[in-house]
């Protein structure tokens, strides 16, 4: 057995997320950033689930109201689909990069969605994916997401922040339904936090 004073390093170089300049970390007025690391499942068993948009309610409960695209459920660069999460209005959501992870390559997704409006109430947001399988045997799943705009500057002032919390039961639902374990909305963070939106 290996002391866990033993360090090791981790040689493994991890990919990072393309960023369209308008929605760069740190320019904007709300960013949030997720990301798990777990052993025994793979970048592709990942992609599965995330790149179907007809699996999302299955292991994501804060999310509803979804139309996939007329392509089909599988998300593809140009798509244009719908859905809402934390209690928004249905956004209108356009696929920007869609590749599934390969030998050596993260598998990434990313679109782009807006709530029109007038100052209160315009949002301009940015979500980005990567899965990629790294050595040993484990998959890294990083979400980030960048907001524009009032409501999203307000957003990221709240405590509990929500955006953070559902972001983070976005990727362990993830992990669970590869796993096969059960997913009970009421024991995610926002379900524990008391901030489930459905």
């Amino acid at each position: 057995m290996q002391s866990t004073n033993t360090m090791v390093p981790d040689t493994t170089k991890q990919s990072a997320i393309h960023w369209p300049t308008r929605y760069l970390p740190g320019t904007t007025d709300n960013f949030t950033s997720n990301e798990t690391i777990v052993q025994g499942i793979t970048a592709s068993q990942i992609w599965a689930q995330l790149a179907d948009i007809s699996q999302w309610q299955s292991y994501y409960p804060n999310c509803a109201s979804i139309t996939p695209p007329t392509s089909g459920p599988q998300l593809q660069k140009g798509d244009v689909f719908h859905f809402s999460t934390f209690g928004l209005p249905v956004l209108e959501s356009h696929v920007k990069e869609s590749a599934p992870p390969s030998s050596g390559q993260a598998g990434r997704l990313a679109w782009s969605a807006a709530l029109e409006g007038g100052e209160d109430e315009a949002v301009d947001v940015y979500h980005a994916w990567l899965v990629e399988d790294l050595r040993e045997g484990r998959v890294r799943i990083l979400t980030q997401e960048s907001q524009i705009g009032k409501p999203a500057r307000e957003l990221a002032g709240k405590r509990p922040n929500m955006m953070l919390l559902g972001h983070q039961d976005w990727l362990d639902g993830l992990v669970a339904k590869v796993r096969g374990e059960e997913i009970k909305k009421e024991e995610t963070n926002l379900g524990k936090a008391g901030l489930l939106a459905y």
